[in-house]
């Protein structure tokens, strides 16, 4: 005769791996580097504050890289900006993330042409979610910050995958 474990435990008693706890904890505590270049720095700061509320989601932002482990490049990135943005990323602590936030920072945007811009962050530093929009609306930054959310709870933080 064949148990089933589950009907076995008592109320209130639940079974999970510990990849998937630190994962939940990690997930919901993101710290985010302040990190706005142009426009698109304007809606990161509206999501921030108390209409977006990016607080109930357990994101707080932080000024140092060194305490942050999601970087959200908003705006415009020029080739000179490019070497602070990278040196910037490479402070951060593993694991980390990035969001691209608007036009600009995916492909250079409407300063495409201009010989100062850089045509996508990506060509800097690796790139998590891509944020479209000229500027993105405050919900969409919330939803690529659950997309973030999603990805750390699928991962192995404990197990190298083969």
């Amino acid at each position: 005769m064949k148990r089933n474990l589950l009907n076995t435990l008592p109320d209130g008693v639940v079974i999970a791996t510990v990849d998937d706890l630190l994962n939940k904890a990690r997930a919901n505590s993101l710290f985010y580097l302040l990190f706005g270049l142009a426009c698109c720095g304007i809606e990161m700061m509206q999501t921030g504050g108390p209409r977006g509320d990016l607080d109930r989601f357990g994101s707080v932002p932080r000024a140092t890289p060194r305490q942050a482990d999601l970087m959200i490049v908003a705006g415009t990135v020029t080739l000179k900006m490019a070497a602070r943005v990278k040196a910037l990323y490479e402070q951060m602590p593993e694991p980390k993330y990035v969001i691209s936030m608007g036009s600009c920072s995916n492909s250079g945007g409407l300063f495409q042409p201009g010989y100062s811009v850089l045509h996508g962050v990506d060509r800097v530093i690796p790139v998590d979610v891509y944020l479209p929009g000229c500027p993105p609306r405050p919900e969409a930054l919330t939803s690529a910050l659950i997309e973030i959310q999603k990805k750390i709870k699928a991962e192995k933080y404990l197990r190298k995958q083969a």
